[in-house]
């Protein structure tokens, strides 16, 4: 029985030419980037080209990408050096925020003894603009405000230009993790009013442990990672060429082939729904994530014609089908998810999240709702 894998918000599989790329640099690009012998000038141009290859799909400066692990260490650096280099005082969040989030806001807020704020969301994930602004003009504390692009979990997409705009009238800073869009929406860094954004490779066919932080070139940090100069003097520690190369390989490919995957994978969500809806009269989408307010690749929905099982996700792998319940980022664990809980607090149905790759096909989509229907009879 082969696996229909459909948890690509999770992590998608390392694209062909990415892998090809990776075994060449590493017969090829073994030396020390911060060496002066031609091996280490020649690991040194790949990162700079690297760099540059990542900066000119995103429309910003080279100098503004720090490469690092990924999504993860990006937000956390990203919320640390506002709090201690920027002297934020209070932090705007959203109890929708990836964990990576919302775990550093509160260890970091507590570190600098900075105020959290979660802001409210309504019952389809929207957050309250309204009482964003409210927060900003009442006050000129120096804030961070932290907020998503794209929710890993129900894919709603936030306004990133709006948002921005807001945080710039009223002085506040931004940051935004952006994991769920780099590689899968056109974005333009130089226009859009953001001071930190994240990516990790692993989420648009690149390799894991890879990915980097954007900090605008007006905002003047230092260094989170103390030991070594490298990466402008802001993340000590030699770089991983193979790795950086792959981020960047990755993301040259995924933007190269855009239109023709997003058209594949829009379809794709399209049957999907289409079927489950068939399978299942009772059956809502979670968030916003039967609409155009939404990433393309992710579907998540509330079954209630199926019993609350804490073995639902184990027996659709057992049937051939890898999914989520919600987000795929707590060590393995099944466990409620806080952002549906945050939406609705007495929320109790079964929640499954589908997210679509590029390598998906027709037939895979039919085979899944082959098992979900089969779940119902069961």
């Amino acid at each position: 029985m082969e696996l229909i894998y459909l948890d690509n918000a999770a992590s998608t599989p390392l694209r062909k030419e990415v892998k090809e790329y990776m075994l060449e640099l590493m017969d090829t690009a073994y030396g020390n980037p911060s060496s002066t012998h031609s091996q280490g000038r020649k690991a040194k141009v790949i990162l700079e080209a690297s760099r540059k290859s990542i900066a000119r799909n995103l429309n910003c400066l080279p100098a503004e990408i720090v490469f690092c692990s990924g999504g993860t260490e990006g937000d956390n650096a990203a919320i640390s050096l506002a709090l201690r280099d920027l002297k934020v005082k209070r932090i705007i969040t959203s109890p929708l925020e990836h964990h990576a989030v919302l775990k550093a806001a509160e260890k970091w807020s507590q570190a600098f003894e900075a105020e959290l704020v979660l802001l409210k969301v309504d019952p389809k994930g929207r957050i309250d603009f309204e009482q964003l602004e409210q927060l900003l003009s009442s006050d000129s504390t120096p804030t961070l405000v932290s907020l998503m692009h794209g929710n890993n979990e129900i894919g709603n997409l936030l306004d990133l230009e709006k948002t921005g705009n807001l945080c710039r009238q009223y002085g506040a800073w931004l940051h935004s993790d952006t994991v769920q869009t780099v590689g899968h929406f056109p974005l333009s860094l130089k226009d859009l009013p953001v001071d930190f954004a994240t990516a990790s490779a692993h989420k648009f066919y690149g390799p894991k442990g890879v990915g980097f932080l954007y900090i605008d070139r007006r905002v003047k940090v230092s260094s989170f990672i103390t030991g070594g100069a490298q990466e402008r003097g802001l993340r000590g520690g030699t770089e991983s060429i193979v790795q950086v190369g792959a981020l960047a390989k990755a993301l040259d490919l995924a933007y190269q082939s855009l239109e023709e995957e997003r058209a594949h994978i829009e379809a794709l969500k399209t049957q999907l729904w289409q079927g489950l809806k068939g399978i299942f009269p009772k059956i809502y989408a979670n968030g916003l994530s039967d609409t155009e307010e939404s990433l393309y690749t992710v579907l998540s929905v509330s079954i209630p014609e199926l019993s609350e099982d804490s073995m639902l996700l184990f027996n659709l792998d057992l049937k051939g089908l890898a999914v989520s319940g919600g987000s795929a980022c707590s060590s393995g664990s099944v466990q409620k998810s806080h952002v549906i809980a945050a939406m609705d607090p007495e929320h109790t149905d079964p929640v499954v999240r589908f997210s679509i790759g590029k390598d998906n096909t027709a037939q895979d989509i039919e085979e899944a709702l082959a098992i979900m229907a089969d779940l119902k009879q069961a």
